[in-house]
């Protein structure tokens, strides 16, 4: 039975059933398929990131960029509209069982967490010293066992490159925080 066959069949059953063929029963069926459709079909989230370029452009972009961009910052970006709140309309910031903080518990919460930075980056910046001089600007003097393995040294200032990288990331990272918190 082909394709007119099968139409053929429908008509029939439509011809003995006629309730098949009514408005409601069309109107509801094209209801449900468009409810069944939006609830299946989930809100569109896409990652955003931010990055630079060499000449100081910012570029936006949800796909890994050519090589030669730094990336600033990435987010989730949410396509779906803002949902409001029942009433006034208006969002709520937080729910009225939310527990409130007081003011000064809060500065002083503020006040430990910029100590505990403070902390962090003086130890980092020692670090990040250390890391540069044994690195020595990309010839450190060669190890008694590296002397004769060229690829044995080659191996040690890769990976002494890579600890002063680090070091300079989480320096810049945690100045980024520091500057968030004033």
């Amino acid at each position: 039975m082909g394709i007119p066959g099968r139409f053929a069949k429908l008509r029939r059953m439509i011809r003995r059933d006629p309730s098949f063929a009514s408005p409601q029963h069309r109107i509801a069926t094209i209801l449900g398929i468009a409810l069944a459709t939006l609830v299946a079909v989930p809100a569109a989230y896409a990652t955003i990131c931010k990055y630079i370029d060499s000449d100081g452009n910012v570029v936006y972009s949800n796909v890994a960029p050519a090589k030669g961009l730094r990336k600033l910052s990435c987010e989730i970006a949410d396509d779906a509209p803002p949902r409001k709140a029942a009433g006034n309309g208006t969002a709520s910031v937080r729910p009225s069982s939310f527990p409130r903080v007081e003011p000064e518990t809060q500065k002083s919460r503020d006040e430990q967490r910029r100590k505990v930075l403070d902390d962090e980056l003086a130890s980092e910046q020692k670090l990040l010293v250390d890391a540069r001089e044994s690195y020595g600007n990309g010839a450190p003097p060669p190890l008694p066992g590296e002397q004769n393995d060229a690829e044995k040294y080659r191996q040690r200032i890769a990976r002494l490159r890579q600890s002063v990288q680090v070091h300079e990331r989480n320096v810049e990272a945690l100045r980024k925080e520091i500057a968030a918190t004033r």
